[in-house]
């Protein structure tokens, strides 16, 4: 009976050292759950800074030849608007002011822009929109509209390559009687290996109007391609070059000795905030 007793005492004492151990010991701590990815911002405004060898535009030189500073302001948001601002000195206005082609010129050119992007359908995204540009303290001589230009536009984009329609509302580019004028182009643009990306362009700008017998369509519609690439260097910075060439007549695009929709390399560096 003893050893019966002696067993029994034993066996509670270590039925409570047990329940003891196990009390003492810590619950695991739960493992956290992985945080959620943050969303993507409802409004994205980006700063552009910009240095080009030459600003050139539709493949006709803004700067006849001389380099160009310029600035870019981006706002989106999540909905597919977009507005913006563009600044670039240029130098055209002032070749035709000395020739006796404008009354008053401007060494800059200010546009401003907005419109709407949206899937249709999987890959596939539309734009429109609406672009100004503005030549401050520009005047046209008597007959001669103002360079000031007004388009509306409508783009479509699919996995490297985008096409854009843009109608001008207007005079355009000092072009007397251009309203219904068009510039349509096909963009590529591909990430071929980790931050360097191919671009490429081919378009027509097509110009409207008969002023006084002289037929803007004859004279100043030309074709114009590109092809470069662009290089991220990293912490928003990025250069690359592209060379363009035209199909313009050379003797309605001569001002001053210098043909600017001539055949040329360009190159620029940009730095984004």
């Amino acid at each position: 009976m003893k050893s019966t007793n002696k067993s029994l005492v034993l066996a509670g004492l270590l039925s409570v050292v047990t329940f003891q151990a196990f009390a003492q010991t810590p619950t695991p701590a739960p493992v956290p759950a992985a945080a959620p990815a943050p969303a993507a911002p409802e409004n994205t405004l980006v700063p552009k800074i910009s240095l080009y060898s030459e600003y050139e535009y539709r493949g006709i030189s803004q700067t006849s030849e001389k380099p160009a500073l310029q600035f870019n302001l981006d706002y989106t948001h999540t909905s597919g608007f977009y507005t913006g601002l563009f600044v670039s000195n240029i130098n055209w206005l002032k070749d035709q002011k000395d020739l006796g082609l404008v009354k008053d010129s401007s060494p800059v050119e200010i546009d401003l822009f907005g419109g709407y992007k949206f899937e249709v359908v999987k890959d596939l995204t539309l734009d429109v929109g609406f672009l100004h540009y503005d030549y401050p303290g520009a005047k046209g001589i008597a007959k001669y509209p103002k360079p000031n230009t007004n388009e509306i536009y409508i783009g479509a984009a699919y996995s490297f390559f985008n096409v854009k329609y843009s109608y001008s509302t207007g005079g355009t580019f000092g072009v007397p009687i251009s309203k219904g004028s068009t510039f349509i182009e096909l963009n590529y643009s591909q990430e071929v290996i980790p931050k360097l990306t191919l671009n490429g362009q081919i378009a027509q700008q097509k110009y409207k109007g008969n002023f006084e017998g002289f037929d803007n369509d004859k004279a100043y519609t030309y074709s114009v391609y590109k092809f470069g690439a662009t290089y991220d260097l990293g912490d928003g910075w990025a250069a690359g070059g592209y060379f363009k060439g035209t199909n313009a007549k050379e003797e309605n695009y001569t001002y001053k000795g210098r043909d600017w929709s001539k055949n040329r390399l360009v190159a620029f560096v940009s730095k984004s905030f």
